[in-house]
Order: structure tokens, then C-alpha cells, then sequence
């Protein structure tokens, strides 16, 4: 696929306006990185140059960007029903036919949809269910969550709160919902590195919770919530057995387990869900990014039946759930959820990630011998490089690498010291070649 003709150059006349999320707000107005145009596999820059695309946006693009199917869907929603709620006492058909599809997408056991505007309003949301199951069980001591460290769950106050990402919680000096704890991380063992797939050491790390249970009472324990592959923290791959002792214990404790599959959702994995991918199911599933191609924000949480008709059959007439979003269900995002996965159906685009892993994973691997590479781990359409650390400077040899791919023509991502790679499911092995060609390029030039 050749990438896209040059789109008109934009003049930024005023950046200051802007306050950039996750974004070094000074070094990039110094420089500015702008995206005009995205087709395909590539963007094309302000100043006309393409950009192949090795991150899927920001891990949400799973299809490629520009998809007539899903433009035409949001276009056409537009002009027929810009705006109604699918809640607050109203609904319209399309929030109905895209739940009914996820629920065919997923095990039997989950099959009932709330709708939210993004991964982290799905987090928060799921937390809420959690906590709105006990109360109605009349089992109102169970207020407790337990995340893991290095899990990123969004930036609500529920998803910061459970999720293990330190950094993310020290500007705002607090822990922010009471009552959390976390299992250890899985990444960092030796015996693991430069692993394909799933690592062989580990899976006893899920045992922790017990620990957790020990000390805090698994009565009062309402949901444990993991990513099946933490994405953002750099491509933690699960170790064999980890997610099934996870829900074991969940199980035996009586305390519902969520996954967060805002990221490894919609066929990243080379199947629909990570859930279909280990074959273990948990009560509830939280998604976003790929719901809709990226192209309209939307997310939504799953749930099993019972903690639905638990919730609203323990109330009396009227609202049984106190919460929801304006922007939930939103049509023109419905629109393009039908879209997006009438694309993931008519093109196998699952079964086209399964079939390209295997080359993907050997492209990666290839990049162990590059200087200052400790380690390369990947599953499905996901891979991780990690990089040794300056001494002085943690994540400096990572932002260099960056910024010189984005010279060079190709986008990826960093976290610390940690590159990540997830491309849309529409690569091609030429451009898996191209991607890990300019990355390792990069990798010596900043040595």
C-alpha cells in the first residue's frame, strides 16, 4: 500500500493555547510533531512527509486509518440523528444493535453492555458496577480493590487509584480512593527475557493475592482488576497460568475479576478478545480504541447477566443505577462501532493478525543484538523493546530513538525506556520489514 499524497502544509501560528496531555508541553512546542492526513498504514505530516504508522495511533487504529465504511457510517448518522441519549430515559436503535453485537463477540456469560466515552470512564464505570453488585447482595462491607503494579487503567480517580503506575499519581499527592491494593508485577524476571509469547516464570506472582487476602479479609475484597497484557507499561506479557490462578482465587474468595481490555481488545491478540485469546473469562470486561477504529471516542464495559439483574432487580421502581454519561452511546459513535466491526468480520482482520504474529514476533526478535537492548517480549500484534538506561537520564535513550524514527518516517511509542509496537491488523510483511529496518537504525544512531 503506497502511502498517501501530501496534504497542505498547516502553520501552526500559536501553540500556547494547548495544554498537552502526557506531553513534554515545552519540548514539543520547541519542535512541533503535527499530523495533517492519515490513509491506510501511514499518516502524512504537517509538511507532507509519511509517517508509517507502527502503533495503531495510539493502540486504537486496528483496521487502518480511513476507512470509507466507517466515515460514510458517522456521516450519515450526522445528518440523520446528530445527537440523542441512550439513557436518561431515552435510547435510539443503533446503541441497541451495537450492544447486541459485542455481546455475540464475547463468551455467553457476558451479555450486557454499558456504554462510556473512553477506556477510563470504562474503568471507573466497571469499579462502580463492582461496588453498586455488593450493595445490592447486601454484602456492603466489600468496598476493597486490588490493581497490580505497573497497570494502567485509565485517569480517573478510580482507574489511578487501582492502577500501578506510580508516576501517574505523584503530581496529584494522594492514593485517591481509600481503600486499594496491589499484586506485584509480573515483568523483571530474569528466566523470562526475550520470551515469545507467554514467559515460562511467574504464574505463582497471582498467589499474592491470597497475601492480600490475608491481611485485608477477602469479604471485604469487591473486584481485583488486570490487564491481561499490560499495554502501556511496555508489553507485560502474562506468564503461563497467571490469569487462570488469578481467577481461581477470585473464585474461591468470592470477589469479582475484571479485565481491562481497552488495548488488547478487537483482534490486537489475533483473536476478538484477550479473553478468547487465554480462555479465561472474568465477570466483567472494560474496552474502548478499537470499538470504534479510533474514529469517534466511545468505550463500554461487559458484564455477566447476574450482576445486571442483581443490580436492577435489588432496587425499588425507578433509576437502578445512578450513573451514566451525556456522550454514552452517542450515536455517530455507535455509527462507527457497527463499522468498525462489520470491517473486523468481513476482512478476518483477527485471523489476519493470527497469521501475521508469527512473522511479526521473528521481525522483533531480530533487534535483541542492537545496542543497549535488554530485552524483546511480543504477543500477537504487540511487542516490547526495552532499552538499558542511562544512569542519569531514565527514558532519554528511549525519547532518542523516538524522536529519530519520527525523522526517518516511523511512528512508535515509548514508555521509559521501553519502545512498544502495535500496528494496525492491515500491515503487510513489507512494512513490518520497514518498521523493525528503521527502528533498529535508530537504535545504533542513538547508541
Amino acid at each position: 500500500m503506497a502511502p498517501p499524497a501530501p496534504s497542505p502544509a498547516i502553520t501552526a501560528t500559536d501553540l500556547d493555547a494547548h495544554w498537552m496531555g502526557f506531553t513534554a508541553n515545552r519540548a514539543f512546542k520547541s519542535a512541533p510533531r503535527l499530523l495533517a492526513s492519515a490513509k491506510g498504514m501511514y499518516y502524512t505530516t504537517a509538511d507532507g512527509r509519511p509517517i508509517l504508522d507502527g502503533v495503531a495511533g495510539l493502540w486504537c487504529v486496528n483496521a487502518g486509518h480511513g476507512r470509507e465504511a466507517i466515515t460514510q457510517a458517522i456521516a450519515k448518522s450526522a445528518a440523520t440523528l446528530d445527537y440523542a441519549p441512550a439513557g436518561f430515559q431515552l435510547g435510539h436503535p443503533a446503541a441497541f444493535a451495537l450492544a447486541d453485537k459485542l455481546t455475540a463477540l464475547m463468551p455467553r456469560k457476558l451479555e450486557r453492555v454499558f456504554f462510556t466515552n473512553s477506556g477510563s470512564e470504562s474503568v471507573d464505570t466497571a469499579l462502580k458496577i463492582a461496588l453498586a453488585y455488593w450493595q445490592a447482595a447486601g454484602e456492603t462491607q466489600r468496598v476493597r480493590f486490588v490493581g497490580r503494579l505497573r497497570g494502567y487503567h485509565g485517569v480517573g480517580f478510580g482507574g489511578m487509584s487501582v492502577g500501578g503506575i506510580e508516576a501517574n499519581r505523584k503530581a496529584f499527592g494522594a492514593q485517591l480512593l481509600p481503600h486499594a491494593d496491589h499484586l506485584p508485577q509480573t515483568h523483571g524476571i530474569a528466566a523470562n527475557k526475550f520470551s515469545r509469547g507467554q514467559p515460562a516464570a511467574g504464574g505463582d506472582l497471582a498467589d499474592a493475592l491470597e497475601e492480600i487476602v490475608a491481611k485485608r479479609g477477602g469479604e471485604t475484597i469487591a473486584a481485583v482488576i488486570v490487564e491481561p497484557v499490560a499495554g502501556s507499561a511496555g508489553v507485560l506479557v502474562p506468564p503461563k497460568g497467571y490469569l487462570e490462578r488469578l481467577r481461581a482465587l477470585c473464585d474461591k474468595y468470592g470477589i469479582l475479576l475484571i479485565f481491562d481490555e481497552v488495548i488488547t481488545g478487537f483482534g490486537r491478540l489475533g483473536a476478538s478478545f484477550a479473553i478468547e485469546y487465554f480462555g479465561v473469562t472474568p465477570d466483567l470486561v472494560t474496552m474502548a480504541k478499537g470499538l470504534t477504529n479510533g474514529a469517534v471516542p466511545m468505550g463500554a464495559v461487559m458484564m455477566r447477566k447476574e450482576i445486571y439483574d442483581r443490580v436492577i432487580n435489588a432496587a425499588q421502581a425507578g433509576i437502578e443505577f445512578m450513573h451514566g454519561y451525556t456522550y454514552g452511546g452517542h450515536p455517530l459513535a455507535c455509527a462507527a462501532g457497527l463499522a468498525s466491526l462489520e470491517i473486523h468480520r468481513s476482512e478476518k482482520l483477527a485471523d489476519r493478525a493470527r497469521a501475521m504474529a508469527p512473522y511479526f514476533e521473528q521481525a522483533v526478535h531480530s533487534l535483541r543484538d542492537h545496542p543497549h537492548v535488554v530485552d524483546v517480549r511480543n504477543v500477537g500484534l504487540m511487542a516490547g523493546i526495552e532499552l538499558e538506561s542511562r544512569a542519569d537520564k531514565v527514558g532519554a535513550r528511549a525519547m532518542e530513538a523516538y524522536l529519530d524514527c519520527f525523522r526517518e518516517g516511523l511512528l512508535i511509542r515509548v514508555t521509559g525506556d521501553i519502545i512498544a509496537l502495535s500496528p494496525p491488523l492491515i500491515i503487510e510483511k513489507g512494512q513490518i520489514d520497514e518498521i523493525v529496518a528503521k527502528l533498529g537504525a535508530a537504535l545504533k544512531r542513538v547508541a
